[in-house]
């Protein structure tokens, strides 16, 4: 296997007093679709936060692309894609603006050049949103602002995308055409790894599940398609609305 591009060993975490993550291993590869699961409450958000940051560690290690992550700074090679929420997070803003957001990482001084401005066009293109471009995300509906988010993230063209439950509340259209887009960026070589309450659209793509229940891993091997969805121990379906909650910038 190549080096992992996400690698947690013995990571604990902690929300106030109350322990969330209890020494998980999870490792994610180069090129690789990793789908965590897991019934609610069981850390998968946190999870996620802890290895982007917003979530201090209590014990443990987290390396991104080989580098341990309180070193790490190339976050533009990072799509993060947040739990659905407001594409603009209340500010009044246009789809353009907020998916240009995404590239700033890559700009220089902060200056879309061409070829930035290009990349949102690309982006927008990939989740089917370039004829809403000039619209305000007010009037979008709640599966067109979760395009918009996933737009965002892949307007720094990352090599690594995570995402947290990218189909939470999205309607069937809009599932199958992030479905399609999230195909052809791993086709691309793109790593992913994503917090999911059902398989769903993604399922085809899935390479691994790593299960987590009550803050510890259950199961990491062959996704529910391979296994049967009840034979993954601590695997419950959980509703859409169910989330942790969580905040939407990448290092905030």
């Amino acid at each position: 296997m190549t080096e992992p591009v996400i690698a947690l060993r013995g990571v604990r975490a902690d929300l106030g007093s109350r322990p969330v993550l209890r020494g998980i291993d999870l490792t994610v590869h180069r090129g690789e679709v990793v789908a965590l699961l897991g019934a609610n409450g069981s850390g998968k958000s946190t999870a996620i936060r802890t290895i982007i940051g917003q979530v201090p560690l209590s014990a443990g290690e987290i390396e991104l692309f080989g580098t341990p992550r309180g070193r790490f700074g190339d976050w533009a090679r990072v799509g993060y894609v947040p739990q659905r929420t407001t594409a603009a997070g209340g500010v009044p803003a246009t789809v353009t603006e907020i998916v240009s957001s995404g590239r700033l990482s890559r700009a220089r001084f902060g200056v879309l050049r061409k070829a930035d401005k290009e990349a949102v066009r690309r982006a927008l293109e990939l989740v089917g949103m370039a004829d809403r471009a000039k619209d305000s995300v007010d009037a979008l509906s709640g599966g067109q602002h979760q395009r918009v988010l996933i737009a965002r993230a892949l307007a720094s063209e990352p090599e690594l995308l995570i995402m947290d439950e990218p189909m939470a509340g999205v309607d069937l259209a809009s599932q199958e055409v992030l479905a399609r887009t999230l195909g052809e960026q791993v086709a691309q070589g793109t790593s992913v790894l994503l917090v999911l309450h059902e398989l769903g659209p993604l399922e085809p793509l899935i390479d691994r599940a790593v299960v987590l229940r009550d803050g510890c891993v259950q199961h990491d091997g062959p996704p529910p398609r391979a296994v049967g969805q009840h034979a993954l121990p601590g695997h419950d379906h959980v509703h859409p609305h169910d989330h942790e909650p969580i905040r939407t910038g990448l290092l905030s």
